[in-house]
C-alpha cells in the first residue's frame, strides 16, 4: 500500500509500467471496491488521527488534519466567485439550442467542438485545441415497433447504440424473461422469437446513494448476445430507468465476439409491462420491428483540450473533464454537457481569480465516451507518459452538489482528502470519500494516477439518462455553477499543494 506522499509520485514513477488493458467499447461499471457507500461528512473512519500525525502540507499532512490557511483562502475566493453566476448554464444552453445532440460521427458534435475551442481562446485559456480521434459513426435510421396481435398498437422504442438493423421488417412472436440471465435457462425455447428482457431497475436508494443502474444495465449490454446464443431473432430491453413517463432510454450494447449480431432496442417501462402482462395472461403477442441502424465505419473527431499552465511545475498535470459526445436523443445536457461545462468553467474561474497553481490544470472534453471510449483511449495514448498527478471526471449529471468520490484503496489518501470537506461546505459539496473515478480517465486510474469523480445528487439522473428527456431545462443554473466551483477548488488544491 502506498503512503499518501507517494501516491501522486506513482504517476511519474510508473512510466515504465505495463500499459493498462484497453477499455471496452461500453463504458465500464465502477469496480465494486470503489462503490461502497459513505457516511455524511467524509464518513470513512481509518483510525486515530494522533497515532498517524506528521508534519507537512498537501499529502504530507497529518491524516485527517484540518485544511491550512492557503486552502481556506482559495475556498473562500472560489465560493464567492461562483455566487450569482449563470455562465456555465448559459453556455450549455447555447450548445443545446444551436447544435442539439452530439452523437459521435455527427456534424453537430464537430460544430460544438469548434465553437468551444473558439470560446476557450476568448477566455484566455492556454492552447485550446482539437486533438484528433477516430470515432465510429453509427446511424440510427428509421425505426418502429408495432404490436400486430392481439390488437394493434405502436410501442415507443429506441434502437440500442451500435445495434445492427433489421434489413427490412422483422416479424415474430414475443417471449418474455424477467432477467438477462434467464435467457440461457430458457434455452432453445426462445429460438425464432424476439426476446423481451423485462428486467426492472431498482428505485434510487437514498440512504446508500445508489441508483441500481449497475444491477440493471447488464440487460442492455449483454442481452443481444445472450439472446443470439439461443437462436432468438432480436431482443427488446426494458429501458434502464426506475421511473418513466413513456420515455425510452437508449445506450450502447456490446456484441460478444463469435456470437451472431441481432437487432436490439429499448422499449419504455410502460411498453414492457404491457407486453409482459399480455404474455402472462396467455396471449400470443406478435410484433413487427423495423430498425434502419447502420455502422458506417470510423470518421475523424476530436478531444477538446486546453490548459491553465502551472507556474512552477507546468509539466505536472491535473486533468479535469467530462465527455462532449451524447446520444442522438434529447440534447445531452445532463449526460454529459453539464460535466463538460463544469470542467471548462472551473478553469475559467481560476483564471479570472488569478489562482494559477504550481502544476498545470488541463481541461479535457473527451469524445466518444458513449459508444467507444475512443477519446479516453486516445488521450492516454497521446499523454499517458506525461506526469499526471490527479484526474477528476464529471459524468453524473448536474444535481445539487454533494461531494467527490476518490478512487483509492489507501485509507491515508481517503482520510487526507476527506478532511478537506469543510472547504467545500459553502458549495454543498463537503462529502468527500471512497468512490470511483470515471470511464474516460480509467486508463489513467489503472496506471496509478489519483482519480476522483464529481458526485452531485443522482436521485433523478437515470430518469433522464440516454433519453429524449435529457434537455437543458432539467439543469439548474445554480447547481451547475456550484458543481463547477467544487471541481475548480479540488483541482486547485491538488495542483497547488507543495
Amino acid at each position: 500500500m502506498l503512503r499518501p506522499c507517494l501516491v501522486l509520485a506513482a504517476a511519474a514513477l510508473c512510466l515504465s509500467c505495463k500499459a493498462p488493458p484497453v477499455p471496452e467499447a461500453v463504458p465500464p461499471a465502477a469496480d465494486a471496491k470503489y462503490s461502497i457507500p459513505f457516511e455524511s461528512g467524509g464518513g470513512d473512519d481509518f483510525g486515530d488521527d494522533d497515532e498517524l500525525a506528521s508534519d507537512g502540507d498537501g499529502f504530507d499532512n497529518p491524516v485527517g488534519a484540518p485544511p491550512t490557511a492557503w486552502m481556506e483562502q482559495a475556498a473562500a475566493k472560489i465560493t464567492a466567485h461562483a455566487k450569482g453566476k449563470n455562465r456555465a448554464w448559459d453556455r450549455l444552453a447555447y450548445i443545446a439550442d444551436h447544435f442539439g445532440h452530439r452523437l459521435s460521427g455527427s456534424q453537430s458534435l464537430e460544430d460544438t467542438i469548434d465553437w468551444i475551442v473558439g470560446e476557450m481562446n476568448k477566455d484566455g485559456l492556454a492552447n485550446p485545441r482539437r486533438e484528433k480521434v477516430m470515432v465510429p459513426k453509427w446511424v440510427r435510421g428509421t425505426e418502429r415497433l408495432t404490436i400486430v396481435a392481439p390488437g394493434r398498437r405502436d410501442v415507443p422504442m429506441l434502437g440500442l447504440g451500435m445495434s445492427v438493423g433489421t434489413k427490412g421488417t422483422l416479424r415474430a412472436e414475443i417471449a418474455v424473461v424477467d432477467h438477462v440471465d434467464d435467457i440461457a435457462k430458457r434455452g432453445k425455447e426462445l429460438a425464432g422469437k424476439i426476446v423481451l428482457i423485462n428486467q426492472e431497475m431498482p428505485p434510487y436508494d437514498h440512504e446508500r446513494r445508489s441508483s441500481g443502474y449497475g444491477e440493471a444495465v447488464g440487460a442492455r449490454t449483454r442481452g443481444a448476445s445472450e439472446a443470439a446464443k439461443v437462436g432468438a431473432k432480436a431482443v427488446l430491453v426494458r429501458s434502464v430507468t426506475a421511473h418513466s413517463l413513456s420515455t425510452p432510454h437508449t445506450g450502447a450494447l456490446s456484441y460478444e465476439e463469435g456470437t451472431p449480431k441481432i437487432p436490439a432496442a429499448a422499449v419504455t417501462v410502460e411498453g414492457a409491462e404491457y407486453i409482459a402482462r399480455r404474455v402472462a395472461g396467455g396471449d400470443v403477442v406478435r410484433v413487427e420491428l423495423t430498425m434502419g441502424a447502420k455502422l458506417m465505419g470510423d470518421v475523424p473527431s476530436a478531444n477538446v483540450v486546453a490548459e491553465l499552465t502551472g507556474r512552477e511545475k507546468p509539466e505536472e498535470i491535473v486533468v479535469i473533464g467530462g465527455h462532449i459526445d451524447s446520444w442522438d436523443v434529447g440534447d445531452g445536457s445532463t449526460d454529459d454537457g453539464a460535466g463538460c461545462l463544469m470542467a471548462w468553467e472551473a478553469a475559467v474561474m481560476l483564471h479570472e481569480l488569478g489562482l494559477v497553481p504550481r502544476r498545470t490544470i488541463r481541461v479535457v472534453l473527451f469524445t466518444n465516451e458513449e459508444n467507444g471510449l475512443r477519446g479516453g483511449k486516445a488521450y492516454f495514448e497521446a499523454h499517458g507518459a506525461e506526469p499526471h498527478v490527479a484526474a477528476i471526471e464529471a459524468d453524473s449529471g448536474s444535481g445539487p452538489p454533494q461531494g467527490l468520490g476518490i478512487a483509492s484503496e489507501d485509507p491515508n489518501v481517503i482520510a487526507t482528502l476527506s478532511a478537506w470537506g469543510p472547504l467545500f461546505e459553502g458549495l454543498g459539496a463537503s462529502d468527500i470519500g471512497k468512490g470511483w473515478g470515471g470511464a474516460d480517465i480509467s486508463p489513467l486510474t489503472e496506471r496509478g494516477v489519483l482519480s476522483l469523480s464529481m458526485r452531485p445528487d443522482g436521485s433523478h439522473y437515470f430518469d433522464l439518462h440516454h433519453s429524449p428527456a435529457d434537455t437543458i431545462d432539467k439543469v439548474d443554473p445554480t447547481d451547475l455553477q456550484n458543481n463547477a466551483a467544487a471541481m475548480a477548488l479540488m483541482a486547485y488544491l491538488l495542483a497547488e499543494r507543495p
